[in-house]
């Protein structure tokens, strides 16, 4: 049985419940994939997610103006732990008819905090 088999269990379904809250626009449910304050570091700047923080408006403008959906292309661990896991993964956004808006890497920062699996951190290459 692999080391920290659990929390790597743990990881990859708050990632993929992540990933189903984004897509059906679910901020209640995206928000309650995180453990905050969360940070992302993406087009050279540091977010502080509070929550509150995601708004309706952003799947209307900016680089999801266009965008449908996401699918995860690649989640491998890098690193786990008794309260952490980081993930080197891969996703793709799609146009609402199929075609492809771009592929990005990121490492994810899952943690355990008072017994809640969340995204702490994350460092993409999507804008």
């Amino acid at each position: 049985m692999p080391a920290y088999e659990t929390e790597i269990a743990a990881a990859m379904a708050v990632t993929d419940a992540f990933m189903t809250a984004f897509n059906a626009r679910d901020l209640p449910a995206f928000e309650a994939t995180f453990n905050f304050p969360s940070i992302r570091l993406a087009s050279n700047t540091l977010a502080l997610i509070e929550p509150g923080y995601h708004q309706p408006e952003m799947f209307e403008r900016g680089p999801l103006s266009d965008w449908d959906h996401s699918a995860w292309e690649r989640r491998e661990v890098i690193h786990a732990g008794a309260d952490k896991v980081h993930l080197d993964t891969r996703f793709t956004r799609y146009r609402k008819d199929g075609s492809v808006i771009g592929g990005f890497d990121s490492i994810y920062v899952i943690t355990c905090e008072n017994g809640h699996w969340g995204v702490k951190a994350r460092s993409s290459f999507a804008p």
